[in-house]
């Protein structure tokens, strides 16, 4: 059985949902960012509360709704393919997330513009424009290759990309090393 879990988007969330699950008594076999696979087939109402209640302490939210949960199951794709894998794929983003979850693109887009009222390109340039911050911050790669990593066509479409997003050129970000623009991931 899987459960799904909104709001996960870094690897301390991991080691706070399998603390929740151990805490709880719930076996399981592995946590991802957004869904657990349990090894119980079915979680007894008493022990799901007190899980739900656990996590909500920690700013996590157990979710029910198929809706809900497939729009999380897209945020978490576009989070773990942008922050957390060393490239993106080669593939087109939507080709990607439809083969990731297994449902048809046109399907997910319009689920996820009606949820969460933004299209899932937009979110997945959110992202790009944070992590190409965070990049910048490290200072240890050239906008050139930032541009490269995150599959810009050219560094005039990131930058042009970043200061509609930040309101700075990236040039200027760098400078400034404004810590205070950064975004928390689950907050895009």
């Amino acid at each position: 059985m899987k459960i799904h879990i909104k709001h996960m988007v870094s690897l301390r969330c991991i080691i706070v949902v399998k603390d929740a699950l151990n805490t709880t008594g719930i076996a399981f076999k592995q946590v991802h960012l957004g869904e657990v696979e349990l090894l119980e087939k079915n979680l007894f109402d008493l022990k799901k509360e007190e899980l739900k209640n656990i996590l909500a302490e920690c700013g996590l939210e157990l979710m029910q709704e198929k809706k809900i949960t497939t729009v999380e199951k897209i945020k978490t794709s576009v989070i773990e393919m942008i922050h957390y894998s060393d490239e993106l794929p080669k593939i087109k983003l939507s080709i990607y997330l439809s083969k990731k979850l297994n449902l048809n693109y046109t399907y997910l887009s319009n689920l996820f513009k009606e949820v969460t009222g933004m299209t899932i390109q937009h979110y997945i340039v959110l992202h790009k424009i944070e992590k190409a911050k965070e990049l910048i911050l490290y200072n240890e790669l050239t906008l050139n290759e930032i541009t490269h990593q995150l599959q810009y066509s050219s560094v005039a479409h990131l930058s042009n990309q970043f200061k509609l997003i930040t309101g700075f050129t990236p040039t200027h970000f760098k400078k400034v090393k404004t810590y205070k623009t950064r975004v928390l991931l689950e907050k895009i």
